[in-house]
C-alpha cells in the first residue's frame, strides 16, 4: 500500500483539501446530469454515488484524524447511506494509507523523545494496521512481541477546526435548529479530544479489561505505561483475524454464536454494571483468535452513562412503557425527544415516529434469546431508515432534539447490532450479563 510522507495540519491546508474535494463532487454531479439523459436514472445514480464516495474518501484518508473518523462512523450507517459510501468508508476502520517509515520515526521521536530502537530491541517502521487516528507497528523487547500505536501528527490540534468545517454541513443535513444545538457538536468534540489522549486511553483500557475479565471467550491485551506516552500506546501483540474478515468465511454456527454471545455480554455488562461503554463498536476494534475468543481493542472512545439518562433510556425500551401512551410520552419529554416549544404537528409526528422506531429497535430486549442472523429484523430497520431519510415532512421539522447522550449511546447500539448481524449469531441470551 502507498505510504504518506505528510499530513495537512494547518486549518487553511485542511480546509483547502475539503474545498477541492467539493469541487470534484460538483463535477461528478455535472457528469450525472448528462449520464441520466442517455442511461437509466438508477444506473446514473449508482455511478454518481461511486464517484462521490471515492473522491470524498480519498480526501479524508489524506487528512486522517477527526475528518477520517467521521467516515468511520458513517460506515456503520448501513441503513441510511448508499452502499457505495458504506463500502468505501468501511476501509477507514482498519485499512488506510499509513505514514511512511521516515515520518514514523520522526513522529515517534517527537512524541517520546527517543528513537524507537532506544526502547525496543527491534521496531518495524512499516505499519501493520492504519486507521483514523493512529497506526500500529510491531516491536520486540526481551523476546516479547508488542503492538505500538502511534498517533498521526497534528490530529489532536485539528479537531476543533475540522468540526467547524463539518458543522454547517451537519446542521443542514440533520436540520438542526435552535441556540442550544452546540451541545451536540461539543459532545462530539469532547469525545474526539479524549480519543487523542493516549494516557487516558491506557487508564480506560486497563480498567475495562480488569472489570470484564470474567466474561467467557473475551480477551484483552496487556498495556504498558512505561513504554507509552500521550501520543503512543504499547500493548501486547494479539494474534487474530479482524471481525470483518472472519465473517466473510466462517461457516461454524457454534463459533458464530460463541463470539456473538461474548460480544453481547461485553456490551451489556459495561452498560448496566459499569455505566460506561466502549462507544466505538466497529469491526476494526475486534479480532477473533484461532481458539475462537473475541479480542477487544482500542478503548479511546468510552462513553460515561449518567444515571438521569440511563434510567429513562432503558425504561423507554421496556415493552410495558412502549404500550402505555401516557408513560411513553413522559419518557420522550424526559429524554428531550419532545420539547416544550414543539408545535402540535411536531409532537404528533415525533411521538409516532419514535413509537414505530422503538417498537422495532427494542425487540431483542423483549425476549430471553434473540436471533441476530434473521435478515427480516435488519431489513425492517433498513427500510425504516431509508423511509425517514427521504421524508420531506421530517426535513421540515426541527431536528434539534434528544439528549446529547443519544449520540454515542445510539451509535453504540447501531454498531453492536450491525456486528451481531455480520456474525450471524443465533440464540443470543439477552440478559446473560446478570450472571457474570
Amino acid at each position: 500500500m502507498k505510504t504518506i510522507d505528510s499530513i495537512p495540519i494547518t486549518k487553511i491546508s485542511r480546509a483547502t483539501k475539503l474545498v477541492s474535494t467539493g469541487a470534484k463532487v460538483g463535477v461528478n454531479y455535472l457528469k450525472y446530469y448528462g449520464d441520466k439523459m442517455v442511461n437509466s436514472e438508477e444506473d446514473a445514480k449508482a455511478r454518481l454515488n461511486q464517484n462521490n464516495a471515492e473522491d470524498i474518501y480519498d480526501s479524508l484518508k489524506t487528512l486522517k484524524g477527526s475528518a477520517l473518523k467521521v467516515a468511520q462512523m458513517l460506515s456503520m450507517e448501513k441503513s441510511i447511506l448508499p452502499q457505495a459510501y458504506v463500502e468505501k468508508f468501511s476501509l477507514s476502520q482498519f485499512s488506510v494509507p499509513p505514514l511512511s517509515p521516515p515520518l514514523v520515526i520522526k513522529t515517534f521521536k517527537k512524541y517520546f523523545g527517543k528513537h524507537p530502537e532506544d526502547l525496543f530491541d527491534t521496531f518495524n517502521a512499516t505499519s501493520v494496521n492504519a486507521a483514523s487516528i493512529g497506526q500500529v507497528h510491531i516491536a520486540e523487547k526481551n523476546g516479547k512481541k508488542f503492538a505500538v500505536k502511534i498517533q498521526y501528527p497534528g490530529v489532536a490540534e485539528s479537531i476543533a477546526s475540522d468540526l467547524a468545517l463539518v458543522k454547517p454541513i451537519a446542521i443542514k443535513m440533520f436540520n438542526i435548529k435552535g441556540k442550544d444545538s452546540d451541545k451536540y457538536f461539543k459532545e462530539v468534540e469532547n469525545k474526539l479530544t479524549e480519543e487523542t489522549n493516549y494516557i487516558l486511553e491506557i487508564e480506560q483500557s486497563i480498567a475495562v479489561a480488569d472489570a470484564c475479565k470474567q466474561i467467557p471467550n473475551l480477551k484483552f491485551p496487556k498495556y504498558y505505561s512505561d513504554l507509552s506516552s500521550e501520543r503512543i500506546i504499547t500493548m501486547d501483540y494479539m494474534k487474530g483475524e479482524h471481525l470483518s474478515e472472519f465473517v466473510t468465511h466462517n461457516t461454524d454456527e457454534a463459533l458464530a454464536n460463541q463470539v456473538g454471545q461474548a460480544l453481547w455480554d461485553f456490551y451489556m455488562f459495561q452498560i448496566h454494571n459499569l455505566r460506561k461503554v466502549h462507544a466505538d463498536p466497529h469491526p476494526g476494534n475486534f479480532l477473533i483468535s484461532a481458539s475462537g475468543d473475541l479480542i477487544a481493542l482500542d478503548f479511546g472512545c468510552m462513553k460515561t452513562i449518567p444515571e438521569d439518562f440511563y434510567i429513562p433510556y432503558f425504561e423507554l425500551a421496556e415493552k410495558e412503557c412502549i404500550d402505555n401512551q401516557k408513560l411513553f410520552m413522559e419518557k420522550l419529554y424526559e429524554l428531550e425527544i419532545l420539547r416544550k416549544d414543539d408545535s402540535e404537528e411536531e409532537i404528533k409526528f415525533f411521538s409516532a415516529m419514535f413509537h414505530e422506531l422503538l417498537s422495532l429497535f427494542t425487540k431483542p430486549f423483549h425476549v430471553e434469546a434473540f436471533d441476530f442472523s434473521n435478515p427480516d429484523f435488519f431489513n425492517q430497520i433498513s427500510e425504516m431508515g431509508q423511509r425517514y431519510s427521504k421524508s420531506t415532512e421530517l426535513r421540515n421539522m426541527n431536528g434539534n432534539r434528544g439528549s446529547k447522550h443519544f449520540i454515542y449511546i445510539n451509535r453504540t447500539f447501531f454498531g453492536l447490532y450491525n456486528l451481531m448481524f455480520d456474525l450471524k449469531s443465533k440464540n443470543v441470551k439477552i440478559n446473560n450479563f446478570k450472571n457474570l
